[in-house]
């Protein structure tokens, strides 16, 4: 957000301060992705541009300078895309590092269901989020009841357990995994340590969006 990494808590975005982390001194984006990335041997880099979730441009220069200085990561981008055209819009604006970049599209932000299929369809490389805040699906467009049409890679996002020490939202995960057994899910929200890690893989999720854990200290590196 406005340039630097800040600590998401509960989806308040209006709330959300520079990150204060225990693995480094410093809230811009380059040095807290290098530190990231090198502390879980990561291949993969999610980001939401917070700025441009909330109706702003893209902040274009500062995802340029994180591919550039992880050549060899792939960036999973959450920009708040509502459509195919904003979807290509940004892949040309990321000229060269587009071919990195995957696309989150969030149902928060996908207005309609023909903006969905139009959205993920064609994409085998996209990743929907499918947003939720306080038991309540954030989900104009329906994703959350059009597994048929869900892309390989699926984020379930709980919003209220972000930044806080609730642990990971495995009702939430089971549910959706009955309904897609064969998509790869990826949580997001609640992990406090490497036993909710643990928790999550046994019930079936490929992978848990982390950041609060790793800020404070309380995941090992790997």
């Amino acid at each position: 957000m406005h340039g630097q990494v800040v600590r998401a808590q509960r989806g308040q975005r209006a709330s959300y301060r520079p990150i204060v982390s225990a693995l480094c001194n410093s809230a811009e984006p380059v040095a807290v992705a290098r530190v990231l990335v090198a502390h879980c041997a990561a291949r993969q880099l999610y980001v939401a541009d917070l700025d441009a979730l909330q109706g702003g441009d893209v902040q274009l220069a500062a995802l340029q300078d994180v591919m550039r200085a992880l050549p060899d990561v792939e960036l999973w981008l959450d920009s708040g895309v509502a459509d195919a055209p904003a979807a290509a819009a940004l892949r040309a604006q990321l000229g060269n590092d587009a071919s990195r970049v995957v696309t989150v599209f969030g149902s928060e932000s996908l207005r309609s269901r023909r903006d969905f299929e139009a959205c993920v369809t064609p994409d085998r490389h996209a990743v929907l989020s499918l947003d939720r805040r306080d038991g309540r699906r954030l989900d104009a467009a329906g994703c959350w009841d059009l597994p048929a049409l869900w892309p390989a890679r699926v984020i379930v996002m709980t919003l209220e357990r972000v930044g806080t020490d609730a642990g990971p939202d495995l009702d939430t995960l089971h549910g959706v995994r009955y309904r897609a057994p064969t998509t790869s899910l990826f949580g997001a929200g609640g992990i406090r340590d490497a036993a909710d890690l643990a928790r999550a893989r046994a019930a079936g999720a490929a992978g848990w969006l982390v950041a609060s854990a790793l800020h404070d200290g309380r995941l090992p590196p790997r």
